[in-house]
């Protein structure tokens, strides 16, 4: 595996999505960027907007097993994990497996779920596993969730638990694309309207599993300086010591934002991370692992506001 190679599927999983998705390079970058640094993802945006689309297709265009979770105010725990129910043939329990035992996950809606069953994936985020009746049951490496929700202002929501947050790698903002954007996605819809589901069905496959183990242990090796590192510590340090933080973003986060640039900088065709690359990814993956102050909020300010204002204060190493 050489980087030229991992390129060349990038572009490849970029073009796939791109057929279905218009107007979101942004955050297809983003996506690739977590798959091949093991990190998950959360779309936050008003409906409406192509999230549950962009998250099929970042699936539909990857040979993994892929899996939907429609997250309801009924769903319990068990919906999302499996359970384990008796043989009376063996006289056994044996697993009923949930949704969850999957590869690619699209966890859709999910604030719409109650934080108890939110957190039913907490483990399965965190160590890739998930124990159910005391019993471990692995979900093998390839597993990544792509969560999507709405605003939490809109009716009907619950905010996800700072601790579930705090496993997403990224929290990537959509908004309503640009004027030309939208027309774009109008013609391409003019035709007779394609059932729900359809959009994806004839993406090719460019990534397998083998293929994303080899990407991942190319960027494993890629370098990250004392620079870079002392940089990133700075940053995340910093939104400890803000008058505008009440919380500010844990060691977890600093080892997140680190695999991150790693994986941007192979992703850009280095072997070594640039300071440029940890500003790019500073605010989606710490937008979400920071808590305002009161103060901060009754003035309007957003999380992206005071992640800004910190990056544009601590010192770029030469």
């Amino acid at each position: 595996m050489t980087l030229e190679t991992l390129l060349s599927r990038s572009d490849a999983l970029r073009s796939e999505i791109g057929k279905t998705v218009l107007g979101q390079e942004e955050v297809v970058d983003m996506l690739l960027i977590a798959l091949f640094a093991r990190g998950h993802v959360l779309l936050e945006g008003p409906p409406g907007t192509a999230k549950t689309l962009l998250a099929r297709s970042f699936a539909a265009a990857m040979d993994l097993e892929f899996g939907r979770i429609q997250f309801t105010p009924d769903l319990m725990p068990g919906d999302v994990l499996g359970t384990s129910i008796f043989n009376f043939q063996t006289n056994e329990f044996v697993l009923a497996p949930g949704p969850v035992f999957t590869q690619v996950l699209l966890a859709d809606e999910i604030n719409r779920a109650p934080p108890k069953t939110q957190a039913a994936l907490l483990q399965a985020m965190n160590e890739r596993i998930v124990s159910i009746d005391g019993t471990d049951h692995s979900l093998g490496r390839e597993f990544i969730v792509v969560a999507t929700q709405n605003p939490i202002e809109q009716q009907g929501t619950y905010p996800l638990p700072e601790a579930q947050l705090d496993r997403f790698l990224f929290k990537l903002v959509i908004d309503f694309p640009p004027e030309n954007v939208e027309m774009a996605i109008l013609r391409q819809h003019a035709g007779a309207p394609m059932e729900s589901g359809m959009e994806t069905r004839g993406l090719a496959k460019t990534l397998d599993a083998v293929a994303l183990a080899n990407s991942r242990a190319l960027i494993d090796g890629i370098i990250l300086d004392d620079d870079i590192l002392a940089y990133i510590l700075r940053l995340v340090r910093a939104t400890r010591e803000s008058s505008e933080i009440a919380f500010g973003a844990s060691t977890r986060a600093a080892d997140a934002l680190a695999a991150a640039t790693r994986s941007l900088a192979g992703l850009s065709g280095r072997d070594f991370a640039i300071p440029d690359d940890v500003k790019r990814l500073f605010v989606p993956a710490l937008r979400h692992r920071v808590v305002l102050s009161p103060s901060a909020e009754i003035e309007g300010r957003s999380s992206a506001m005071v992640l800004e204002n910190i990056l544009n204060q601590i010192e770029v190493p030469r």
